[in-house]
């Protein structure tokens, strides 16, 4: 049962914490303490007083995650509706990893900024979106980074320019290890907030008729191999709507798994495994996995 430790900091530190709710999946174990950060000081303190081996997760919306029913053993960090802090610098757009990439999309859109109109179409945070160079609609986060602060497990912040990254498709190599990122600036051209948010529009429409938005989800289960696309793939293997508990690969988007009602962590993880085996016996293909899974096996 979760419980709200006594500590000296100004965040909110919460013990055995179930992590299915921080999850878009909706499944997950408990986290052996999940910390609610008051804001970057509080975050810098809190992590200078962790143990050096403890591990540690940081987590937006969850909607790139995949939390094992056994939990997670040290300590998750959760950045969305802390790290929300949006605003114009100079040309520059300044968003903390917080901020929602729908939220990030609209702003853009306002302040007559052309080229982020892509970020409508990611179901996650700035935070989540520059760890894994997310992107859409032939667009990618880190096309618009010029640089970024992160802050490391002793507490200590760094602003870095993009060129110290090596940024592939939904993947960025980082400089340093256990750094995590708390903000970016990213440099957009100048344009015309109308057709922006007309575009936005046009990009939300398309992802309500081809996704399945109205059951829990996790994006994309797989990357695009050169050249084809997963959902052809496994769509050309007869796997839409293949259930394995409360797990199906979705109907609508068969690069999709969706909980249809009762599934958990484990339930996906066959699934996946079930997915990418059939590709590769029927296709030739091996997919590799986008969604990124943590935590121990329920025992």
């Amino acid at each position: 049962m979760m419980s709200k430790a006594i500590h000296p900091f100004a965040g909110k530190l919460l013990l055995n914490e179930p992590l299915a709710r921080y999850t878009s999946w909706r499944v997950g174990g408990a986290a052996d303490q999940l910390y609610i950060p008051a804001g970057l000081e509080d975050l810098s303190l809190f992590l200078k007083s962790l143990d050096a081996a403890q591990p540690i997760y940081f987590i937006g919306l969850g909607s790139n995650l995949l939390v094992r029913d056994g939990g997670v053993r040290g300590t998750v960090v959760l950045m969305h509706n802390v790290f929300n802090e949006l605003k114009m610098e100079g040309d520059l757009v300044y968003a903390e990893a917080g901020v929602t990439c729908g939220k990030l999309a609209k702003f853009t859109a306002k302040e007559a900024k052309q080229g982020g109109e892509f970020f409508a179409g990611i179901p996650g945070t700035l935070g989540g979106a520059l760890a894994m160079n997310a992107g859409c609609y032939g667009a990618e986060t880190w096309s618009v980074v010029r640089r970024v602060t992160t802050i490391n497990r002793r507490g200590e912040l760094s602003t870095r320019d993009a060129s110290e990254f090596i940024a592939s498709y939904r993947h960025v190599d980082m400089p340093v290890a256990d750094e995590w990122f708390i903000a970016a600036w990213l440099a957009l051209r100048a344009g015309d907030a109308h057709d922006s948010a007309q575009k936005i529009k046009d990009l939300l429409a398309q992802r309500l008729a081809s996704q399945p938005l109205n059951l829990p989800s996790a994006g994309s289960t797989f990357r695009n191999p050169a050249g084809d696309y997963a959902a052809r793939l496994l769509e050309a293997c007869g796997l839409k709507g293949y259930i394995i508990g409360g797990a199906q690969v979705s109907e609508k988007h068969a690069n999709f798994i969706v909980n249809i009602g009762g599934a958990n962590a484990l339930d996906i993880e066959l699934l996946i495994k079930h997915m990418r085996e059939t590709v590769l016996e029927q296709q030739g293909v091996a997919l590799q996995q986008e969604v990124k899974v943590i935590g121990e096996y329920e025992l």
